[in-house]
């Protein structure tokens, strides 16, 4: 995960004059400004769910407007073939603004609440940067997850799901991902949370059992996933361990080559005194 750093440099490579003008323009407004308090008759800062939200009493924010408006601004003039920037532009200009603006819980809740799917997308994609207290954004990343937007439910299981997301929750988010088609490389922390869960194993193994039943393919990340559940650490590290130790044996034990005769070994030379001694005495 490139840090807002590099992710800026990242973005700034791929836009014209325009759009990294906007850019500087609107990180700076959104740093100056920062998060703004909910109006105080309405609930919409809670975090037990996304709910319908409203803005502040005074209106949102500039950069919150710029956030909505991040897609007409930023317009990659290169192509994205090999380019390290791992999201959209309009989805990383909305992660930048995030950051810049140090966006609370509340503020992430209310934007995603009222965004498009792209939007969400961005706060989603953006929890991992924001300085958060744990599971302040769980009800967003669960909301995601229900959905079908594929983009969206890859944006769920970030890391931010990783560390934060219960085990039940993050065992059906891999399931979810299973189901919609969300390759396996979305999923943040997969291999650390997946050895040694053998409910998630038992959730796969009937998983595939009723996809079999039904004449339908199997996902092949399944099986990577499934692999895990039976590992934990400790045999992992015994696997690795009978590993060196047999490659230690094998050199051990390989034959090698036996030396050539030397003169005090030469048959030849140890028999042929002897023929001559004998011609001699007879």
């Amino acid at each position: 995960m490139l840090t807002p750093t590099e992710l800026r440099a990242a973005v700034e490579r791929r836009l014209d004059e325009a759009g990294r003008a906007w850019l500087a323009r609107a990180l700076t407004e959104a740093a100056n400004t920062g998060p703004q308090a909910d109006d105080p008759g309405s609930d919409s800062g809670s975090t037990s769910g996304p709910g319908p939200g409203s803005s502040p009493a005074s209106g949102p924010a500039r950069w919150e407007l710029d956030f909505a408006s991040a897609g007409r601004h930023v317009r990659s003039t290169r192509p994205a073939a090999g380019d390290p920037t791992p999201h959209d532009l309009p989805d990383a200009a909305r992660i930048l603004l995030l950051h810049a603006a140090d966006a609370d819980a509340p503020t992430a809740a209310r934007l995603y609440a009222q965004g498009t799917a792209a939007e969400r997308r961005a706060v989603l994609l953006a929890l991992p940067h924001l300085r958060l207290d744990a599971a302040d954004a769980v009800p967003l990343v669960e909301d995601g997850l229900r959905t079908n937007d594929t983009r969206l439910v890859a944006a769920a299981v970030g890391p931010y799901a990783a560390r934060h997301l219960s085990p039940p929750s993050w065992r059906q988010a891999v399931l979810k991902c299973l189901f919609t088609g969300v390759p396996l490389t979305a999923v943040a922390e997969w291999e650390r949370r997946a050895r040694g869960d053998a409910e998630l194993g038992r959730m796969l193994t009937d998983y595939a059992r009723e996809r079999t039943a039904a004449g339908r393919p199997v996902p092949a990340d399944l099986d990577r996933v499934l692999a895990l559940t039976s590992q934990t650490a400790a045999t992992s590290q015994t696997a690795a361990t009978s590993q060196t130790a047999a490659t230690s044996q094998t050199a051990a034990t390989s034959p090698t080559a036996a030396p050539p005769p030397t003169a005090a070994t030469s048959p030849t030379a140890t028999t042929a005194p002897t023929r001559a001694l004998t011609r001699e005495e007879s």
